[in-house]
């Protein structure tokens, strides 16, 4: 659906996307992170042909975005992270202006209005004022606008934010509704978010990708085995012993629970080996019941953290050489500010 190549956009000697990368896949929910300054908004705009590049190429739906703009315009809907609301309109006033702008002919035009703010549930309020909507109801009117004309592909630039806890679950099953007709590109700062909605991630870090995976995957990869944990009822050693004949674990650790009579085990083994039913048969022969058992997989806050740790410190490390400069400066009776 989405084909970015090599796509580079450089401020001067600022590199805001370097030589990017990747595939988006119909009908998926794509998490879009990177840490402030890594190019994921810079990256959005291009995708949707509000920014040039220096060079490099776009691909939506077949369509070139730098070569052939109205066409592949004509697959994607954009949220950006302030909607371009016009106040003194009402909803529905504003979705016959967008309808406009997208060139819906006017046969097709009543109906559409009417599915979309059906979908986004806002038909109650189609005729107040934008302005008297809460913050809530002006995402939805946002959302209505990106999904008038039906494009293949819709962009969300942190389509929660500044949400209460409410509005946001709201937002994230209307995301997951989109997702059965629409490939849907997401970007947000909220881990817990990306967790909840998405299907894919692709994480960004100095305008490179650092990571591109299901949150499962990634989680595996970043661990570099599976991990389970288990508690069983039943004897220590048996327990032990018969975990220990499975050549497929790298790791075992054994001990006592907290509940009594149980064993809590913790086991590990490689990425793509999944032991779980052998030993739920092996623990069952035994007679040994498995009261618990669950991956120990990284937390996508982990993950990005670990992915995006050089990103932070490189910024730490220029700040404070652009500070030990100033202040060089000022020793050497120079005014920073001529």
């Amino acid at each position: 659906m989405i084909e970015v190549k090599n796509l580079v956009k450089q401020y001067g000697d600022h590199i805001a996307v370097d030589h990017l990368s990747f595939k988006v896949e119909k009908g998926q929910i794509y998490g879009f992170l990177g840490p402030n300054g890594a190019g994921k908004s810079t990256t959005m705009n291009i995708m949707t042909g509000y920014l040039s590049a220096t060079s490099g190429e776009v691909t939506i739906n077949g369509f070139n975005i730098f070569e052939e703009p109205e066409e592949a315009k004509k697959c994607i809907g954009y949220l950006p992270e302030m909607p371009p609301l016009y106040m003194d309109m009402t909803p529905l006033e504003y979705l016959k202006f967008v309808a406009e702008l997208k060139k819906i002919p006017k046969k097709d035009q009543v109906q559409m209005i009417a599915d979309v703010m059906k979908l986004v549930k806002i038909t109650e309020y189609s005729n107040r004022l934008i302005r008297n909507l809460s913050k809530g109801y002006r995402q939805r009117v946002g959302l209505a606008q990106a999904i008038i004309g039906y494009p293949e592909v819709i962009i969300l630039d942190e389509p929660t934010v500044g949400l209460d806890p409410k509005q946001i679950i709201e937002i994230r099953d209307l995301i997951k509704e989109l997702s059965k007709k629409h490939t849907v590109i997401l970007s947000s700062h909220i881990m817990q978010e990306i967790s909840a909605v998405c299907d894919y991630i692709l994480i960004i870090s100095h305008g490179k990708l650092v990571a591109s995976d299901t949150p499962e995957n990634l989680s595996k990869l970043m661990l570099g085995s599976n991990e389970i944990e288990l508690t069983i009822r039943g004897d220590m050693d048996l327990i032990k012993g018969i975990l220990s004949e499975n050549s497929e674990i790298t790791d075992l650790m054994v001990h006592y629970g907290t509940e009594e009579g149980c064993v809590q085990v913790e086991i590990k083994t490689p990425s793509d080996v999944d032991i779980r039913e052998k030993i739920f048969y092996q623990m069952s022969e035994a007679k040994c019941p498995i009261l618990m058992m669950k991956s120990a997989n990284m937390s996508l806050e982990d993950i990005f953290l670990e992915l995006t740790e050089d990103s932070v410190s490189i910024q730490k490390e220029e700040k404070d050489e652009q500070e030990d400069t100033l202040e060089a400066k000022k020793e050497n009776g120079h005014d920073s500010n001529l």
